[in-house]
């Protein structure tokens, strides 16, 4: 719940009658579903799932030990909401929404205690309200009636809240405000001030939601070029341990070309979210050149965390990303992992005691992936305005088993698949993402935009590269049983286009100050430079060329070098007119 309130309302009329682990059961509680309660002496955090007669089940969003039968449980009749506002960007958030900066502080200690509290926005901060509509202008639910300089990056847009009625100004000033006091009022009685709150299960309204047409840019060639993700798409990651999930998701997070990134850690280790919490403020943002942090949101949920939390985190996320799509930004959003969530799911279902699904998994559990990834999009807003949640969860399924039901689940919703490959990693193939296994759905969509802005055969090219790498998985087969010598020519020299295509294309270093990102004309020129390689070598095997005089040209090997070059045209255009003088050469 939001904790931005007062809770004047709250009463105590409720006593806890059992406690299982997070689930917890009280009698005599006067409470819809969804409400937020407080449970024991300790005020802990909890939320209604259940209710039978006299009895209702509630998941506490902490660590329940000690807390026993009798103890109080009050209920603030809201449900699980989130405070929107001014100062939700560069700050670190547990899964319920409070600021772990704000909780260390107020603790003087990195341990937190149990039932200690936060708003999740600064409330006593000023900020610098600009107008952008005057007396007399009428304003409906979701218009934008000003601005605020949120971060160095984005600029917040004060808006009409979804569930007011509307009408014309009475009275709007410039000036500095808190997020609490009032803005602009209306006629209809109703007083604007820079705090919202939303209920985290409930997707915030929008006109319509559209086809999407524009690419999630990367500057990862195997995502860019062969499996793209629309602006408004979604996509899973699935892999086993140790196959890159989690950097993969870093590194879409530092450079993909969304205005704002949501990232939430649900149930990972610790040490990976540290990482993302001590790497991110230090990272530059490459399309501004201002801190990262000032255009990203982080949910930290560590796996040792209550697992309560750990089932609304994802929540919390998805509708802070509808809030910034309200106003007409394009916001990521990285679900690490959903798996982590599922468990949650499951242990919090079989406490419940409810009949299990496969795998001891909830029977709605897609149902509940559905609804979370359904709430991406592009839409257009209420107000006016376009706006996108882009949805990339990455999934861990136990031993790398791809058949394992949220896996499985995920795929029938998702339009954009990046399986990672544990043999890959181990070969130190970074990103592991195996290009048999993948797919992207939003090809045919994407390709009138990358026809028109990286090159006119964008697509033609990408699936050449798509047959070749086919060819070569088919010829593996071969080459493991008699060798790759018994081969025909022409196939010995497709098996060496594979191998450019996968070390000098495919293959990026996210550690390396040129390679780490790689824009899509970039992209596509390696890969034209490939084919010219390609083009060269198989017309010169036609005129009697011996393959293997093919395969020592001095130029090939360079191909290696294109995505660490610091002028990659001039190397690329030398390259190429290297590679066809001394193939030509040769006949």
């Amino acid at each position: 719940m939001s904790q931005a309130q007062e809770t004047e309302t709250v009463r105590e009329d409720g006593v806890i009658e059992s406690v299982s682990g997070p689930v917890v059961t009280a009698a005599d509680l006067d409470a819809r579903m969804n409400d937020v309660v407080y449970v024991g002496d300790e005020g802990l955090m909890g939320e209604v799932i259940e209710i039978e007669g006299n009895l209702t089940t509630i998941q506490v969003y902490e660590e329940t030990s000690g807390v026993g039968p009798g103890e109080p449980v009050e209920n603030t009749g809201e449900p699980l909401s989130v405070d929107l506002g001014p100062g939700l960007l560069d700050t670190i958030y547990d899964g319920v929404q409070r600021p772990l900066d704000e909780l260390e502080e107020k603790m003087q200690s990195a341990f937190l205690d149990r039932g200690v509290d936060a708003p999740g926005i600064d409330l006593e901060r000023t900020w610098e309200f600009t107008p952008s509509v005057e007396e007399g202008d009428a304003v409906e639910p979701g218009d934008v009636i000003g601005e605020v300089p949120e971060t160095e990056s984005i600029t917040h847009k004060v808006m009409v809240p979804p569930d007011y009625e509307g009408g014309e100004i009475t009275s709007i000033e410039a000036g500095e405000f808190t997020v609490e006091e009032t803005v602009a009022e209306l006629s209809s009685g109703e007083e604007i001030s820079m705090h919202q709150e939303w209920p985290v299960r409930k997707a915030r309204p929008a006109a319509e939601k559209e086809t999407p047409t524009v690419p999630l840019q990367s500057g990862q060639r195997i995502q860019d070029g062969l499996f793209p993700i629309a602006k408004g798409g979604t996509a899973a990651i699935p892999g086993p341990f140790g196959s890159g999930k989690t950097v993969t998701q870093h590194q879409l997070a530092k450079w993909s070309d969304a205005d704002i990134v949501v990232y939430v850690g649900c149930g990972e280790r610790g040490n990976e979210m540290t990482e993302v919490i001590e790497d991110f403020p230090n990272l530059e943002d490459p399309m501004t050149g201002k801190p990262l942090m000032s255009r990203t949101c982080l949910i930290a949920n560590t796996s040792n965390m209550p697992v309560a939390a750990r089932e609304s985190c994802i929540y919390t996320g998805i509708t802070i990303a509808e809030y910034f799509r309200d106003m007409g930004y394009d916001v990521a959003l990285m679900a690490d992992s959903t798996s982590r969530w599922a468990e949650a799911m499951r242990e919090i279902s079989s406490r419940l005691e409810e009949m299990p699904g496969e795998e001891g998994y909830p029977a709605y559990l897609a149902a509940a992936l559905s609804e979370f990834y359904e709430r991406a999009g592009l839409f257009q807003n209420v107000n006016g305005t376009k706006g996108s949640v882009t949805a990339i969860g990455a999934v861990s399924p136990p031993g790398g088993d791809f058949s394992e039901p949220v896996t499985q689940n995920t795929l029938r919703i998702v339009k954009t698949f990046w399986a990672l490959d544990a043999d890959l990693a181990e070969r130190r193939h970074f990103p592991s993402i195996n290009w048999n296994e993948s797919y992207s759905l939003y090809r045919q969509q994407l390709d009138p935009w990358f026809r028109e802005n990286v090159a006119e055969d964008f697509p033609e090219v990408r699936q050449w590269a798509i047959d070749v790498l086919d060819e070569e998985d088919e010829l593996q087969e071969i080459v493991q049983l008699v060798g790759k010598d018994a081969l025909p020519e022409d196939q010995q020299l497709t098996l060496e286009v594979a191998r450019y295509l996968r070390e000098a294309w495919l293959q990026q270093n996210a550690f390396h100050d040129v390679d780490t990102y790689c824009e899509p004309k970039k992209t596509y020129r390696m890969l034209e430079a490939i084919k010219t390689f390609n083009d060269e070598a198989f017309q010169a095997l036609e005129a009697g060329v011996p393959v293997e005089e093919i395969q020592n040209v001095d130029a090939a090997p360079r191909l290696n070098r294109m995505g660490t070059a610091d002028e990659w045209r001039e190397f690329i255009e030398e390259l190429e007119a290297d590679l066809k003088e001394q193939i030509r050469g040769l006949y």
